[in-house]
């Protein structure tokens, strides 16, 4: 007897944009030890150097939630959590252990990957809130609206989900470094910045998303 089911595939390239979306994450930790201060014109704009290549898990998290649905994207947002912490647990380790012979920067070691474990507290809340809600207003965007105005699950989603991980990221990672009006133009160049890369590269979002899409399409078949 016949009788028609449909087959669950693998998916074909979910692993390697996983992975790209954690190491892009670590990367970026890693970055925003350094705070960066950039003039144009008259005007001082504050921002970290994790902001390089932030936004791209942004990027990718949009990505997921949008090809795989809410509870994969979560499963990369949550593997990314854990070798976060593995980072930060590494580089605690290895700047307490005792320097070897002839090994000179010991000192600078501390003062840069040292600063990781704070950066790291940072990212991992700023992170699980906007990554998680960033995926959740996507995937409510879209159960109500379909397929139609995927400009607006993905400006949507990275509007709350940047918010809320700017704010926490900044103040736990830099209030008391810098305060007052420094950190307020950290907080709003930090947000801004965020946002306007990923409208900018909404064009490559979208073709990205299409040829997963089309990677990751199956047909009904017959057993």
């Amino acid at each position: 007897m016949t009788v028609n089911s449909v087959k669950t595939p693998e998916p074909r390239v979910y692993d390697i944009v996983a992975i790209s979306f954690v190491a892009l994450l670590i990367l970026s930790n890693i970055a925003a030890t350094k705070l960066i201060g950039l003039h144009i014109g008259p005007a001082l704009l504050v921002f970290d150097g994790g902001a390089v290549l932030f936004p791209l898990t942004y990027i990718l998290g949009d990505v997921l939630a949008e090809v795989y649905g809410f509870a994969r994207a979560r499963r990369a947002i949550l593997a990314g959590f854990a070798f976060s912490i593995l980072a930060a647990l590494t580089f605690l380790i290895v700047g307490a252990a005792p320097a070897g012979p002839g090994y000179e920067n010991q000192d600078a070691f501390n003062a840069v990957l040292g600063f990781v474990p704070r950066i790291v507290a940072a990212s991992v809340l700023g992170y699980l809130a906007g990554q998680l809600l960033n995926s959740w207003v996507l995937v409510r965007i879209k159960a109500k609206w379909g397929e139609r105005h995927l400009w607006a699950r993905l400006i949507g989603s990275t509007l709350v989900g940047e918010f809320a991980d700017t704010l926490i990221f900044c103040t736990v990672a830099f209030y008391g470094v810098i305060t007052g009006a420094e950190f307020l133009n950290y907080l709003f160049v930090g947000y801004v910045y965020k946002v306007a890369v990923e409208v900018i590269l909404l064009p490559v979002t979208y073709r990205v998303i299409g040829w997963i899409k089309r990677i990751e399409s199956y047909e009904e078949s017959h057993v």
